[in-house]
């Protein structure tokens, strides 16, 4: 089956949360079960290119229609992770994809509507023809009805569309003149069963359009599928999933154990897995290793030395992720005898001047770190290090900390919401069986919510170790690859090229 996966982020070129991570992790493993996988993403002046290999012109001179009239763009064709990447290099005056950042731009609508509309133009100028083209995020929402209006009508039919909605919060609201730029008739569209917003009908909802026009929607796990359904999650489009739900499903990301694995991972100083013994006695890689790991990431950092549990806290800095409690937390940690780690930054101005303050208030405390950049180095060494992870989210599509940190032993205390519903299991409250539970859960979006959870963490942690220790390896021995995940995607993949 020939896969082409169209989107706004990729790892390890250009990231910006999970979105990258999971079209580089599906795509991957696609490719492992022998299928044929091109992606898709605008050329960046600020991606890291280093990370491509062979990276040659693909077509020189491809033209594409914006505002009335045709541009040429340049097409670049590389390797990334042995997957073939394209790469489109706008030559509009106005150097959409040439500002030093992937998003942030008050035009970001019109630089991704004319992305997807010289996409759409490359496979079909190109003769790709895939079987499966796989949009993701408002951001190549507008392909899905830029082939069933336009481009079906002259010959490109053998595609179906997969739309992933990675955040129901970010939908690409415009006006309808946005989409006659790129050719579509906003007027047409801007009409109740198409890509009127549900709210402000003078809206357009690029979000809704790429529901409405895909052969299938899908999102990244189980339980937010089931949340968006109804409000508040939903974020207004929930009446249009209703009406779509037939054609709707949840698939759980995966992670990727090449790159995140205590036994292999290339930045941690020593490797260790959830072996209690090695078999063969030269093998040191067993659960003991992470201890040692501990006391390097505390000198890294210039923590006390003291039989504390670290706790770690590694997000983007935003109101989705809670900051309030995230906030609450660092004192409630210390207090209990706990170290606080966080590796986060903010792109909202107001809370990263509020968190840098806080790193000045606590800059003398030996038990408190606050690192706002991100560094990747120190992720692997923070998630190897560190025995529990906190995630607060108000909401969460899928989260990929939580599967991260349970590979390397750090033991998750979530929030239960999304994702973090279908993965982390409560060793004392879940139904599962007991070699599930894996974590610690609470439901309340307060601080008390967290408090509660922590302290209970914190009582196992010191006067239960052997409790502990089986809290971490259940979490270790659990498959968060995307094996499973890359099945279920070509369950629909299938599904939807059998339709007529």
């Amino acid at each position: 089956m020939h896969i082409v996966h169209i989107a706004s982020e990729l790892a390890p070129l250009a990231k910006v949360g999970g979105l990258a991570d999971v079209v580089l992790g599906l795509s991957r493993e696609l490719s492992w079960k022998k299928h044929d996988v091109d992606i898709i993403i605008p050329r960046y002046d600020c991606m890291d290119s280093e990370q491509i290999r062979d990276l040659t012109v693909d077509t020189r001179d491809l033209m594409s229609f914006y505002q009335g009239q045709w541009y040429s763009n340049t097409v670049w064709m590389g390797w990334v992770e042995n997957i073939k990447v394209y790469f489109i290099e706008s030559h509009h005056p106005r150097y959409f994809f040439n500002r030093g950042c992937f998003y942030g731009c008050e035009d970001d609508i019109e630089r991704f509507l004319y992305f997807s509309r010289a996409a759409t133009e490359f496979m079909y100028k190109r003769g790709l023809n895939p079987d499966i083209i796989h949009i993701h995020d408002w951001q190549t929402a507008a392909i899905a009805p830029l082939i069933k209006e336009m481009y079906s009508k002259i010959g490109f039919t053998k595609s179906k569309t997969v739309f992933t909605i990675h955040n129901m919060e970010y939908q690409g609201k415009c006006a309808p003149y946005d989409l006659d730029a790129i050719g579509l008739n906003g007027t047409y569209l801007n009409h109740a069963d198409r890509l009127q917003d549900n709210q402000d009908h003078k809206l357009i909802n690029l979000l809704k359009g790429g529901m409405v026009y895909s052969d299938f929607i899908t999102t990244v796990s189980p339980n937010y599928a089931k949340e968006v359904l109804a409000p508040p999650e939903g974020r207004g489009l929930e009446s249009t999933l209703m009406k779509y739900k037939d054609k709707f499903s949840g698939i759980l990301n995966g992670i990727d154990y090449s790159y995140w694995n205590p036994e292999i991972d290339r930045f941690l100083p020593a490797h260790f897995s959830s072996r209690e013994e090695p078999a063969n006695k030269k093998d040191r890689s067993t659960l003991d290793k992470k201890g040692y790991i501990k006391k390097l990431l505390r000198e890294k950092l210039n923590l006390a030395e003291d039989h504390r549990p670290i706790v770690a806290c590694i997000t983007r800095l935003v109101p989705q992720k809670g900051i309030e409690v995230i906030k609450h937390t660092i004192k409630h940690i210390v207090e209990k005898k706990g170290q606080f780690v966080l590796l986060g930054s903010s792109p909202i101005p107001a809370i990263s001047a509020e968190f840098h303050q806080l790193q000045q208030q606590y800059l003398n405390d030996p038990n408190i770190r606050l690192n706002l950049y991100h560094q990747e180095p120190l992720a692997h060494m923070i998630y190897a290090g560190s025995d529990m992870i906190t995630v607060p989210s108000r909401f969460e599509p899928c989260g990929l900390t939580q599967l991260i940190a349970m590979k390397y032993g750090t033991v998750p205390i979530v929030r239960r919401t999304g994702g973090l519903v279908d993965t982390v299991f409560d060793i004392d409250q879940s139904k599962v069986a007991l070699n599930q539970r894996n974590g610690y859960a609470f439901d309340s979006t307060l601080p008390s919510g967290m408090d509660s959870a922590l302290d209970r963490a914190f009582s196992c942690w010191f006067n239960e170790p052997e409790k502990w220790r089986s809290i971490m390896t259940n979490g270790m021995t659990m498959d968060f690859s995307w094996n499973k995940p890359a099945d279920q995607y070509l369950e629909v993949y299938k599904k939807i090229t059998q339709l007529t």
